[in-house]
């Protein structure tokens, strides 16, 4: 009865999904995410955050999320092509195909390496979208029947377990989090209506828009990081000269070394990606270590030299990540990435609340963004091949005219909200702070998850207390509170467990060993 009922709703999806306006959508949202996702520097949350405020004029938010989806599978896609082909990962889940992509491409096996990618990517996303699919309905409603003490501690497992794994400090993630908290306590209590932390200003009474948070962290903040970098950046890598990337495609001993990494990065993607775990940084970095012992024990020593298993595995860990990042965003409304949490705030401009209810109270919109992402996963496997000539001039833009031009857009996108030079101001001050803390490795993403969890996981805490009279034990006499607190616990000591089993070992952990650059 179960597959029965998702299998109609399912339907129905692709009824919508497949109207001629939604499917323009899906186009030009992958399109735009392979555009911007090539480019050095531009992943998927700055992009969508950079369209965040032209969806105010969205009258229905199905074509947004349509295009949002749109954006993160085919930036995903763009991700790969820059690693492959400069050295330059587009976020952090992109590093581990750098390694062996770039050094394919130096060998004249660029497209090897991109076909590779691509079709991963399309398998990937196509399993875990199926996964999805029949998960996503019953984890809704198991979770309706959570209660403000079960809300707490899962908010609070979410933003402690991303983190703790993002960046290279735990101190330094911890403050990124307090700033983000900071700032989504400012305005007017929903409870007592009493003013917190406007330091007397009108302007404050409201709390700062979470849009502009995230055009200035994100678009303003990053291009300003990466364009202080362009003097000690090449303007035109070796491998995007002329004739460097006519050889062919995958040959048949290729085909018959990806399919199998294929599959078990999808395995560690989709449920990584389900879990509070950061996103797909580990899963893309667990499967690169994988590959790399399994051909070691096949006697092939090709890994740092160009190993196509390299790139097929973090690959399809990485796509399929996206959809198990989705199970507890739409499901929970936690977002468990930085694009995530972009997403999140986009279901709010909307008035829509990701989470138990979701899939009741806005079927059509779940299941339409859910066979929204089968689409727009079959449109990038066409795109992608047959365009890499194309992308290879998209990369060739002059990066200043690029980056000034996306200052540009974000400032006009955040004026476009309110009218307000005051908004604007405020993103650039946002963004300036975003470019230090990026100088200072303080990571982006535990600051959105406190500026948007932080009000929600306040709210349940004091809903807690007052239905229990202000009595604290609640929190630890209920067996799933306390289970995922003392989880959340033990998520403040996984970044520890590499070192503590390397130092047992008396090796280095290999991600202090890794480095990447332009001359790798």
């Amino acid at each position: 009865m179960i597959t029965l009922s998702v299998g109609g709703d399912l339907l129905n999806g692709f009824g919508t999904v497949l109207d001629p306006m939604n499917l323009l959508w899906a186009v030009l949202g992958v399109t735009l995410g392979m555009l911007v996702g090539i480019l050095p520097g531009i992943g998927p949350a700055l992009t969508i955050a950079l369209l965040l405020p032209i969806t105010f004029n969205f009258s229905d938010p199905i074509g947004a999320f349509i295009m949002f989806a749109g954006i993160y599978y085919g930036a995903m896609y763009g991700g790969s092509t820059t690693s492959i082909l400069i050295n330059t990962p587009g976020e952090s889940a992109s590093v581990a195909t750098a390694i062996e992509g770039h050094k394919m491409a130096l060998k004249g096996r660029a497209r090897a390496a991109l076909a590779t990618a691509a079709i991963g990517s399309f398998v990937a996303g196509t399993i875990s979208t199926v996964l999805l699919t029949f998960v996503a309905k019953p984890i809704g409603s198991l979770a309706s029947h959570f209660q403000a003490t079960d809300y707490f501690a899962v908010t609070l497992l979410a933003m402690v377990a991303v983190t703790a794994l993002v960046g290279h400090s735990m101190v330094r993630g911890l403050l990124s989090l307090t700033v983000g908290l900071f700032i989504g306590l400012i305005g007017l209590d929903s409870l007592s209506g009493a003013p917190r932390y406007t330091f007397g200003s009108l302007r404050l009474l409201d709390g700062i828009d979470v849009v502009i948070v995230i055009v200035g962290l994100f678009a303003i903040g990053e291009t300003l990081h990466v364009a202080s970098k362009l003097r000690s950046t090449p303007d035109r890598p070796a491998v995007l000269e002329k004739g460097r990337l006519r050889t062919g495609y995958l040959t048949k001993s290729d085909w018959k070394r990806s399919w199998a990494p294929w599959l078990r990065g999808t395995a560690l993607g989709f449920p990584f990606g389900a879990i509070p775990s950061g996103g797909a940084e580990v899963p893309t970095f667990l499967s690169y270590s994988i590959e790399r012992r399994r051909a070691r024990k096949k006697g092939r020593d090709e890994f740092g030299n160009g190993a196509i298993e390299g790139v097929a595995g973090p690959e399809a860990a990485n796509n399929a990540s996206f959809s198990g990042v989705l199970v507890p965003l739409l499901t929970l409304g936690l977002p468990t990435s930085a694009t995530a949490a972009v997403m999140l705030a986009a279901f709010q401009i909307f008035n829509v609340q990701p989470g138990p209810q979701l899939f009741e109270n806005n079927s059509t919109l779940v299941w339409t963004l859910i066979a929204s992402l089968y689409i727009g996963n079959l449109i990038l496997l066409i795109m992608n091949l047959p365009l890499i000539g194309l992308w290879v001039q998209v990369l060739k833009v002059p990066r200043p005219l690029l980056y000034a031009g996306i200052l540009v857009f974000a400032c006009l996108g955040v004026y476009s909200l309110s009218g307000s030079g005051y908004e604007v101001l405020m993103a650039l001050l946002i963004g300036v702070v975003g470019f230090f803390m990026r100088k200072l490795d303080f990571p982006i993403a535990p600051v959105i998850l406190g500026v948007i969890l932080g009000p929600t996981m306040e709210e349940q805490f004091r809903r807690a207390l007052v239905i229990s009279n202000g009595d604290g034990s609640v929190f630890f006499t209920r067996p799933l509170s306390l289970v995922i607190i003392v989880l959340t616990v033990l998520a403040l000591f996984v970044p520890y467990l590499p070192r503590i089993v390397a130092r047992l070992r008396g090796t280095q952990p290999a991600h202090q060993r890794l480095t990447f650059g332009e001359d790798d």
